[in-house]
């Protein structure tokens, strides 16, 4: 009787938030799309292993701006440049509102959402994204004083390839490339880098590339979809909190060991800023600047200053591992203009636009957010005719952008011959947009595009890479698909050219 009683009300329970759902249709102008069911809305048309491809193809029946149901939550999906440029663009400030997006809220602990990983609306995100520009700009990022550190990284990159014996020995380039990049985001926040060989170091890299994959995985996506449910369940999910515990862990530490040795009147980085900034608010009850933040707003820069590039970075050696010619292209016109011996510089760019179109390219086919994050209506918004209500969650669909085959001659092929001329000069294409756009665009785009430069150029003037298995061996395609696209590891050959 008991079970029966539990059965009705869930039933009930059912019905009623699918006539809540038919009262919005009926009440507001929502873009098309297809007919979901109750409580799980279209989640069991998606592709699991690249849900972004479904979204993509329901366009092609809907249109542009399109309505699902991702379990429960109404989203409202962006396909194609012209209508991604017209939201972010055009009309930025209506889609300026961030997603709530679970398992950042759970890693950040609602706190400190800034940066690429902004997922906050409001003061907040205002307060903390200025102090965090500003701040990040001081100790010279997208300055020439970065460009500085990167290049002392990447000699440091090229001298543990180097040690690596050669042709010899095909090693795993993965923690390599995490290590280098994270060094320069470790140099503005801690004010220090670390060795290649540190344990410690390592493990938290491990993580923060575990993590991206669990975003990207089953586990992570029915965890944004249903997090008051996952909450209570155990699973990988709960697993990988404890992990990313152990990066809270280490940065807690080394704000201790900040707040032992600054000097308010000579701050070494970020850390000191901000703790500046705290002592001289202690008094104000309304301050975002408060050790949560502090500890998160750190975790955010940690992990989005490591990973995506890193990431790009390791699918760059793979795209030139399987194209031979392309890598001997970009080494010809490298030693050209700079030569072997020289670092190379940002200067440097506009004279080697092959390189550069090859490194666009990288981005545009790896792909490497398909989703972006996703935004939010924190009122009705009126779009294309259609009013997208307010608490709608909105996704600009940016794989549609990179594949869309109106503004790129062979979309599902690697061709740099998209971002060059008919005189082979460097041209840019409207349509790229790897870090987003509009007032909500990656606020380290600068400094991603600095590092992806300069580490890939310093490389390729000392090293030609291959693999065990040949170029035949490499599949370009990702390994996991979801949040992001996670490109498949190979272990590579760095020959000294």
């Amino acid at each position: 009787m008991e079970l029966n009683s539990t059965l009705i009300l869930a039933g009930l329970s059912l019905v009623l938030l699918w006539l809540f759902h038919i009262t919005k249709k009926i009440k507001y102008r929502l873009p098309p799309g297809p007919t979901g069911l109750p409580l799980i809305g279209n989640l069991a048309q998606l592709d699991r292993r690249a849900p972004y491809k479904t979204l993509q193809k329901l366009s092609e029946s809907y249109g542009p701006v399109l309505t699902v149901y991702l379990g429960p939550q109404r989203t409202v999906v962006l396909v194609g440049y012209d209508a991604i440029k017209e939201a972010l663009v055009d009309q930025g400030d209506d889609f300026t509102g961030r997603g709530p997006f679970p398992f950042l809220v759970k890693v950040t602990r609602g706190y400190g959402k800034t940066r690429i990983l902004h997922i906050s609306n409001g003061e907040r995100w205002r307060q903390l994204r200025r102090f965090t520009m500003t701040t990040l700009r001081d100790f010279g990022m997208g300055r020439k004083g970065m460009e500085e550190w990167i290049q002392g990284e990447s000699r440091h990159l090229v001298g543990h390839m180097e040690s690596t014996d050669g042709i010899s020995t095909a090693f795993d380039p993965t923690f390599v490339l995490s290590c280098t990049v994270s060094n320069v985001i470790c140099c503005l926040v801690f004010g220090q880098r670390f060795n290649y060989d540190d344990s410690n170091f390592l493990r938290l890299l491990k993580i923060t590339a575990e993590a991206v994959r669990f975003g990207s995985s089953t586990w992570g996506q029915m965890y944004n979809v249903f997090p008051w449910v996952m909450d209570r369940l155990p699973g990988q999910h709960q697993a990988m909190f404890g992990k990313i515990d152990r990066i809270r862990e280490f940065i807690m530490m080394k704000i201790q060991e900040h707040k032992e040795t600054m000097d308010p009147s000579s701050p070494r980085d970020y850390i000191d800023c901000f703790l500046t900034r705290l002592n001289q608010e202690e008094d104000n009850l309304t301050t975002e600047f408060h050790y949560d933040n502090l500890v998160s707003t750190v975790l955010n820069l940690f992990l989005a200053g490591t990973e995506t590039t890193s990431t790009t970075l390791r699918y760059a050696l793979s795209v030139l591992i399987k194209y031979l010619n392309i890598q001997e292209k970009m080494q010809q016109e490298i030693c050209t203009v700079i030569g072997k011996e020289r670092c190379p510089s940002m200067e440097d760019r506009k004279s080697l636009p092959f390189t550069d179109a090859v490194i666009h390219e990288v981005q545009r086919f790896l792909d490497v957010v398909p989703f972006s994050f996703p935004h939010y209506a924190l009122k009705d918004i009126s779009f294309r005719g259609y009013t997208i209500p307010k608490d709608t969650i909105i996704i600009p669909l940016l794989h549609s952008l990179m594949r869309e085959e109106k503004q790129w001659a062979t979309p599902w092929s690697f061709n740099p011959q998209h971002f060059l001329d008919q005189n082979g000069n460097f041209k840019k294409n409207p349509a790229f947009f790897p870090f987003s756009a509009g007032k909500r665009s990656c606020a380290g785009e600068s400094l991603a595009r600095m590092e992806l430069f300069l580490f890939l150029v310093s490389l390729l003037q000392r090293f030609t890479f291959s693999c065990p298995g040949g170029p035949d061996s490499v599949d370009l395609s990702p390994e996991h698909s979801g949040f992001a696209n996670v490109p498949r590891t190979y272990k590579i050959i760095a020959t000294p050219c």
